[in-house]
């Protein structure tokens, strides 16, 4: 899922593109998954997976199943990149058909999670609940457009395997908000964005190593998971997007 083509062949590259080392890249896409999961451990370790997860005191029933759900995602997500790495291909597209099964369930509990987050009056740092509903619902907007675009290439595995990567950095956001940023002065928001520029930044680096230049679908999906974490809480501002979480309160 993470390394190639969920549904499809892995073998070839793209004619527009070199070759590529695929030891190398079976390497990278791996530790890129791993390393998204640690982000996220870090990250909700002290309210989620160190309280017990399921016995963790969440102030939600709903949060359960959103945690449990987005915990499957990721575990799913490193397995097939594991599944690539040992070059079991068949296996990585069978359970692939059944991961794309999670997407929308993932959409659907994300949207309920931020609505149910609003009616409590849950406040991200220094934000207000309405600014606050912004960040998940936008960052959800954007998930659903990256993860079903990689599910439309999922017969073409150079474009299929970055949107899949892409898509799961963006959900990544939520556990770096989390993060002590205000150490450093930054409010959770921006320290969101931060950390999953910082993972961009890093795999575009390696695009521009290995391709010599950014590949037509990093190009426009990296930038809108960027900007759907960067630019939330200015969109969350306007009078707009108050009407809007008004309407939904």
């Amino acid at each position: 899922m993470a390394t190639d083509a969920i549904v499809a062949p892995v073998s070839g590259n793209h004619p527009k593109y070199p070759a590529v080392n695929r030891t190398a890249e079976r390497v990278f896409y791996s530790g890129m998954a791993v390393l998204l999961c640690i982000c996220v451990y870090i990250g909700f370790s002290p309210t989620y997976f160190q309280a017990g997860m399921l016995r963790a005191p969440l102030p939600s029933p709903i949060l359960h199943i959103h945690g449990a759900i987005f915990t499957l995602w990721m575990l799913i997500f490193t397995v097939q990149a594991a599944l690539i790495s040992a070059r079991r291909v068949k296996w990585h597209r069978t359970f692939g058909t059944i991961a794309f099964c999670l997407p929308p369930i993932m959409i659907i509990l994300g949207v309920i999670a931020a609505i149910d987050a609003l009616h409590r009056g849950v406040q991200i740092g220094p934000l207000d609940p309405a600014v606050s509903l912004a960040i998940p619902l936008i960052g959800i907007f954007a998930f659903t457009i990256v993860i079903y675009a990689s599910w439309r290439a999922r017969r073409r595995p150079d474009a299929h395997k970055r949107l899949i990567m892409l898509a799961t950095m963006g959900l990544v956001g939520a556990a770096f908000g989390r993060y002590p940023w205000e150490r450093i002065g930054l409010p959770p928001a921006a320290g969101a964005a931060t950390g999953v520029g910082v993972l961009i930044l890093f795999f575009l680096i390696y695009e521009l190593a290995t391709i010599h230049r950014i590949h037509r679908s990093t190009m426009w999906a990296a930038p809108l998971v960027f900007a759907s974490i960067a630019f939330s809480v200015p969109i969350g501002m306007t009078p707009a997007w108050h009407a809007f979480a008004a309407f939904l309160k």
